[in-house]
């Protein structure tokens, strides 16, 4: 279906932060460049984030094929602002336990970690601005994967849309992308979607689900299907669990799938560092 970058690399991006706060013991493989973490000024929590919003959306654009490992999920808007800057069409496969599609209207806890997907087709005006330029992803061009674990309100928000919903399946996923044309596609895994037991340290785990194999299966299946512009692994352990054996083992099966070889240096952080 689509023509697929030659040699398979991947140029690697850290961006270690959960929403506005910065996670020391986040693992920075070898050869990445890692955003920095700037000292951000006093003000609310989406201007905070909208500062680092605006050097990961700089370090993606820079990126012939990005693979970002971050903290939390909202940074996803600064990777497709990113892609944006010379994808014209885009379309999004996002796997995660759960559906990130809540907005400020109908969110019960305010989280704006459970809103990423949610901003990324236009559910949230105002909640940053307009800083990165980003245009909002139709919903026929989004594939949710799995989204076992949703909040009533955030159900019926994507019962009401055009989002097509698959399970975490690999011959699935690929029917669906299969339908979405040749365009392009940002592909986002969230890690709490793999079954809870096999996660120790998640700052989510929604219990349950696809194994750590499966998901594997899914991205190698989403790599021989479609045109895999930029991925985006959202590794939210807690942040004591972020660096540690278990958590690098289950980020390094991850991007292998994806076709890209993590190697971890003995000291952190990785040799280059931007902003």
């Amino acid at each position: 279906m689509a023509d697929h970058k030659a040699d398979g690399m991947w140029d690697l991006i850290v961006t270690p932060w959960h929403l506005d706060e910065h996670i020391p013991a986040f693992p920075i493989p070898a050869a990445a460049t890692q955003v920095g973490f700037p000292a951000l000024p006093a003000g609310t929590v989406p201007a905070r984030m909208s500062l680092l919003h605006q050097a990961a959306r700089d370090a993606v654009t820079l990126a012939a094929r990005p693979l970002v490992l971050s903290g939390d999920c909202p940074t996803s808007r600064a990777a497709v602002a990113g892609l944006q800057r010379r994808h014209r069409d885009l379309a999004v496969l996002w796997l995660d336990a759960h559906g990130d599609f809540n907005s400020p209207a109908i969110s019960t806890s305010g989280y704006i970690g459970g809103m990423a997907l949610a901003m990324l087709t236009g559910r949230t005006p105002g909640l940053f601005g307009d800083t990165l330029a980003l245009s909002p992803i139709p919903d026929t061009s989004v594939v949710l994967a799995d989204a076992r674990d949703l909040d009533p309100a955030e159900r019926d928000a994507l019962t009401a849309s055009r989002v097509r919903r698959v399970p975490a399946d690999p011959v699935e996923i690929a029917s669906a992308l299969n339908q979405l044309g040749d365009v392009p596609v940002y592909l986002h895994l969230d890690i709490d979607v793999i079954d809870g037991a096999q996660l120790p340290g998640a700052r989510f785990p929604s219990g349950p689900g696809p194994s750590l194999g499966q998901i594997e299966e899914c991205l190698a299946a989403a790599c021989a299907t479609a045109d895999i512009a930029a991925a985006y692994l959202a590794c939210a352990w807690l942040p004591g669990h972020a660096g540690d054996q278990t958590s690098r083992q289950t980020m390094t099966r991850l991007t292998t799938a994806l076709g890209a070889g993590l190697e971890w240096p003995d000291t952190w952080p990785g040799k280059h560092r931007i902003g």
